[in-house]
Formats: C-alpha cells, structure tokens, sequence
C-alpha cells in the first residue's frame, strides 16, 4: 500500500538513501517501507535528469517478493 512517512525511519533498503518524514512510500504485508514513486538521490546531483526512482517500483520490475523477506 502507499503511504506518506509520518517520521524519519532509518535507510530504504534499495536505494541506501534514508527514509524521511514526508517521504511517499510503500509498506509492503511484511511491513518493510521503501521509497514509492519519484525519490531525488541526493548522491546523483550532478546527474539531475537521471537522479530520480521509484526504488520499490523498478524492484519489482524484476522481482517478485520483498527485498529484506525473499521467501516470503
């Protein structure tokens, strides 16, 4: 499902950028939180136009189950 971060909670497990209040994300039914949609990575700056991702979004792209939970 998605939701909007109501307080900072650690890295997203995808991209390595932190997960901070505010931030548009995706609770998968193990409760793990990734970024959803577009997440500026604020390590790309110089690369602007390509520094946008929806972490959970390309992951499941490719992938069928959660990241941290792959047998679930």
């Amino acid at each position: 499902s998605e939701d909007v971060l109501s307080k900072d909670a650690g890295e997203c497990a995808i991209c390595l950028e932190e997960l901070q209040q505010g931030d548009t994300i995706a609770r998968l039914p193990c409760l793990c939180i990734y970024h959803k949609g577009q997440v500026f990575l604020r390590m790309d700056i110089k690369f602007q136009e390509d520094a946008f991702m929806g972490c959970i979004d390309e992951w499941f792209e490719v992938n069928r189950s959660c990241p941290e939970h792959p047998s679930d």
